[in-house]
């Protein structure tokens, strides 16, 4: 995949916005703008520069709390239908990082655009701007559910599901958990309403 953005991290941008309020509109310099114009590059994408607003914080609360609804582990039956476990794995992850990037402020149009439905180059995206989650097999799950509506699609005819890298339901469950949780490590949102009692039925 050529070669890996340099990383900084969320915090330093941060520190760059404490002295402006999250209201004004103002342009502050991204200590990630080096790291996102490889990644623009590498991508083919239209540039574009995080700026921060209360909007987009809202937004990213929003899907947050969507991504922690798709996971399977709310949805026990899934475990038998594998392409519907991986499809709503693909979901909750895409949620979970539309909810970082937007923290931080991705334009929602921009991501929906050059982003869509990989939650590899999603991930990529994140990780390039401060998530911080350098999961081998995290980056490796986001390659098998990318785009997550192809686990999604009928067969017909015999047509074979796509690879799934070897997976397993008892693998993806903690993977998709610590990309989420470091979601919410990171953004500062808070958890869903009846996400404790979500988590135990999950389990039971």
């Amino acid at each position: 995949m050529g070669k890996t953005a340099p990383v900084t991290s969320r915090r330093a941008l941060l520190r760059a916005l404490t002295a402006t309020p999250i209201a004004v509109s103002t342009a502050i310099a991204s200590p990630w703008d080096e790291a996102l114009a490889a990644l623009h590059q590498h991508y083919d994408d239209e540039p574009t520069s995080p700026l921060r607003s209360r909007a987009g914080r809202k937004l990213s609360r929003v899907r947050y709390h969507r991504a922690e609804s798709f996971l399977p582990d709310r949805h026990p039956r899934l475990d038998q239908d594998w392409p519907q476990f991986l499809y709503r794995a693909g979901i909750a992850a895409q949620l979970g990082l539309s909810s970082h990037l937007l923290d931080i402020g991705f334009p929602d149009p921009w991501c929906a655009r050059h982003i869509r439905l990989h939650v590899a180059k999603s991930l990529t995206y994140a990780n390039a701007t401060g998530l911080g989650h350098d999961c081998p097999d995290m980056a490796r799950l986001a390659v098998v559910l990318d785009p997550y509506w192809k686990w999604n699609q009928p067969r017909l005819f015999g047509e074979p599901e796509p690879d799934d890298g070897g997976f397993t339901v008892e693998q993806v469950r903690p993977l998709l958990r610590a990309l989420l949780d470091r979601v919410h490590e990171v953004t500062g949102h808070p958890r869903p309403p009846g996400w404790r009692r979500g988590q135990k039925e999950g389990r039971s």
